[in-house]
């Protein structure tokens, strides 16, 4: 596959944005840590909370990234940045205006699952990238697609049973076209976004939206324990 840009100019893009945007990786890590407290100790309005911070950091993706530096060096990044803006949309739509969406730390393989993803999207995505020779500001730092993709991913799998399915769709299909990056550009660490696309389909299998079953938020505590 024959890409419109060369490995230089991919990270590249990432130093552009670094240097450009500097501390916003700041507050997006904050955001992050925001939301896993809101899971761990849940208030009334946690799920409102933690889906407002999905929505920023995906509209934060589309604008900051693919429609302010990625477009300069691939024309798809008008279409990624559409896919991300589609995916805030959802978070936004799902969990602030409906209130579909709930989130709550069990003892299920599920909830563990999640957190091996978190962790590897704030801890071992940028330790890799240094084992790697990456340096800062030329590496992928959290709020860009790939360690962004895999925290959401792993933030989804602490949601309440029932829930929809279509906050699942953007981050599952960012996590199969993102881990090409894996072979195509060198990026060692995004082959875990292979194993958050699976992860993030079984998911979606076992979704079931909110009144459309007999499945109870009640019942979820049934379900893990």
């Amino acid at each position: 596959m024959q890409l419109p840009f060369s490995i230089g100019q991919f990270y590249g893009v990432f130093r552009e944005y670094n240097t450009a945007l500097w501390p916003a990786q700041v507050v997006l890590l904050a955001l992050a840590l925001a939301a896993i407290a809101l899971v761990l100790v849940p208030r009334r309005w946690s799920g409102v909370a933690v889906s407002a911070i999905l929505a920023y950091l995906w509209a934060w993706l589309g604008l900051a990234y693919h429609l302010a530096f990625f477009t300069s060096i691939n024309p798809l990044a008008y279409a990624f940045a559409g896919i991300s803006l589609a995916g805030a949309g959802i978070f936004f739509w799902q969990g602030v205006v409906r209130r579909t969406l709930d989130f709550r730390w069990t003892s299920s393989a599920r909830s563990w699952v999640g957190a091996l993803l978190i962790v590897f999207a704030l801890v071992l995505y940028p330790a890799w990238s240094y084992y790697a020779g990456h340096r800062y500001p030329a590496v992928p730092t959290f709020g860009l697609p790939c360690p962004t993709t895999l925290f959401t991913i792993g933030l989804l799998a602490f949601l309440v049973a029932p829930y929809p399915r279509s906050p699942l769709i953007v981050p599952v299909l960012w996590s199969f076209v993102g881990v090409q990056a894996a072979f195509l550009l060198g990026v060692s660490q995004d082959l875990g976004l292979g194993v958050a696309g699976v992860f993030g389909l079984v998911l979606i299998a076992r979704a079931r939206a909110p009144g459309l079953g007999p499945v109870s938020r009640e019942g979820d505590t049934q379900e893990h324990g």
